[in-house]
């Protein structure tokens, strides 16, 4: 039996070829590999020796060969190929480990000029990973060392890797050179080429949007079904999801998530990240319907629940804080579906035993959670897909331009910085009544923004919350003074809008009448 051993990342490799020379398994490999395992006293046959044709070209040419080729491709059960190897005196390789030169590791460091790039480009290592990953039947192929343990288990007790084994190896092979490729594709397309600055040195601009778009994700699960019963549906991940995002999530108990539960929690996650004191977010049907901070997670989940307790039932709930017992204890008096948190203490997972259909999510944060963010959105169209920026800015109090001849107090401006924050993860028309650190009452996902006021008005009369000296946020422009009417007749005393309208004046000139603060944020947040 052989195996041809060439990678970039030699991690846990010596380990891994010592045991399969103790199987009596022959050594060949290439380079630096070579090298370190000639170092490390193992036996090893360079394949420049087997093939009689040295390496070339700086090392571009090592492995495309028939020698190596043809010993990867035979099929062993066709006479006719083991024939031809007989001829040509090529053995068969049985085993190929392979891990590619680090081409994304390489574009994705600062100054990185196109000739690194384009010498980090693997072209024998993906040649040889095709070809072995086409023979499956006779060929196991390792693209990461994650696989090496599993493999050698299988060889020390059955002296050969299995069917099925050799199988999911090549489905993963086949995988990596699709990232592989995609990812140079990437890289290739949203390169901005001034033909007058080719040198060995030159670091090339770069498009934010290649002409090429390739993205690659990993399936997490089959759900039961998608938005409705007769949608079908599966959840995918990111390559290398980000740290405290919903995918790095793991689920403590209940039923599987469903398709909107998905949906509806990674709105609620995103958005409880955007505060840094302790904060609970609910969520139903992709709109937050409550929204607080507090001292402590009780607190904030108590002035949350208060906003909208009608729509609270059965909705999402995201915290940024460790679940403790309090929280718990007052959560579990609810019908919710799925509870977030970066932990659950033991007194408030023995909370939810016995309800068993509760989901738990358990997302851990790192320290910076609040600006792990996804760096683009993507949409599908008919045959197509949009693709932009994520909308991560974030508002400062310098950001804030006060237009009207009343000024926000102190204890207004915190609020409207709350409050925007909040209307930034409502669906537009977004209009978001605050005080105090808390939603008491949100218009949502209207045609008009007059009526997402009246809706937040409504809403919070039916939870019996008074709007007197409340803050109001607006994701987008006022572009008539009649809904800024609506809510200072709710009981606000001070608006947050982007401004930007034709009839901007008109909506001043409406604030200095009602004798209500007004500021520009100069930015809107427009959510479909």
């Amino acid at each position: 039996m052989y195996a041809l051993i060439s990678v970039s990342d030699k991690t846990g490799l010596v380990d891994f070829a010592r045991e399969l020379h103790a199987l009596g398994v022959h050594l060949l490999s290439t380079g630096g590999t070579a090298k370190l395992l000639a170092e490390q006293g193992l036996p090893v046959t360079e394949v420049a020796d087997m093939t009689g044709f040295p390496e070339m070209l700086d090392g571009r040419v090592k492995t495309l060969h028939p020698k190596v080729h043809g010993g990867l491709l035979a099929r062993r059960d066709l006479p006719e190929h083991m024939a031809a190897l007989r001829r040509h005196n090529i053995h068969t390789i049985d085993i190929l480990v392979v891990n590619l030169y680090p081409f994304e590791a390489t574009v994705a460091k600062p100054g990185c000029t196109l000739d690194d790039a384009i010498e980090n480009i693997d072209i024998g290592g993906p040649a040889m990973v095709r070809s072995a990953a086409k023979n499956w039947r006779d060929v196991a192929v390792l693209t990461d060392a994650a696989q090496y343990a599993g493999v050698l288990a299988e060889l020390k007790a059955d002296k050969k890797v299995s069917d099925a084994t050799r199988f999911a190896l090549s489905v993963a092979a086949f995988n990596r050179i699709s990232q592989y490729d995609g990812a140079i594709s990437n890289y290739l397309s949203s390169v901005n080429l001034a033909a007058d600055k080719l040198g060995a040195a030159y670091v090339p601009e770069r498009v934010q949007f290649p002409g090429q778009f390739n993205e690659q994700y990993v399936k997490v699960q089959d759900l039961r079904y998608g938005e409705n019963s007769h949608q079908q549906a599966a959840w995918y991940r990111d390559l290398a999801p980000a740290a405290g995002s919903l995918a790095t999530g793991v689920q403590l108990q209940g039923k599987e998530l469903s398709y909107n539960n998905i949906a509806d929690a990674d709105a609620a996650w995103e958005c409880v990240k955007s505060f840094e004191a302790p904060a609970c977010v609910i969520v139903k049907h992709a709109n937050p319907c409550g929204v607080a901070v507090g001292a402590h997670p009780h607190e904030a989940y108590s002035k949350a629940f208060q906003t909208d307790p009608t729509s609270a039932f059965g909705g999402i709930i995201a915290f940024n804080r460790p679940m403790d017992t309090a929280a718990a204890e007052a959560v579990s008096k609810q019908f919710v579906e799925v509870l977030m948190a970066p932990d659950f203490s033991a007194e408030a997972l023995e909370v939810f035993k016995s309800k068993v259909n509760v989901r738990l999510m358990k997302i851990a944060l790192p320290a910076d959670y609040g600006q792990v963010r996804n760096a683009l959105e993507t949409r599908r169209v008919g045959s197509g897909l949009l693709l932009q920026s994520a909308d991560n800015h974030e508002l400062a109090l310098a950001d804030l331009k006060v237009v009207t001849v009343k000024r926000p107090t102190p204890e207004e401006l915190n609020d409207l910085l709350f409050a925007w924050k909040v209307a930034k993860f409502v669906k537009s028309n977004a209009i978001v009544f605050c005080k105090n650190g808390q939603t008491l009452g949100v218009g949502a996902g209207q045609m008009s923004r007059l009526d997402s006021a009246r809706i937040a008005s409504i809403k919070a009369q039916a939870a019996k919350l008074s709007l007197k000296n409340t803050v109001v946020a607006s994701d987008a422009f006022f572009p008539f003074r009649d809904g800024l009417d609506v809510v200072v007749d709710a009981g606000a005393t001070c608006v947050a809008q982007p401004g930007g309208s034709m009839r901007d004046q008109e909506v001043i000139d409406a604030a200095n009448e009602r004798g209500v603060a007004m500021v520009f944020t100069g930015v809107r947040h427009f959510r479909h």
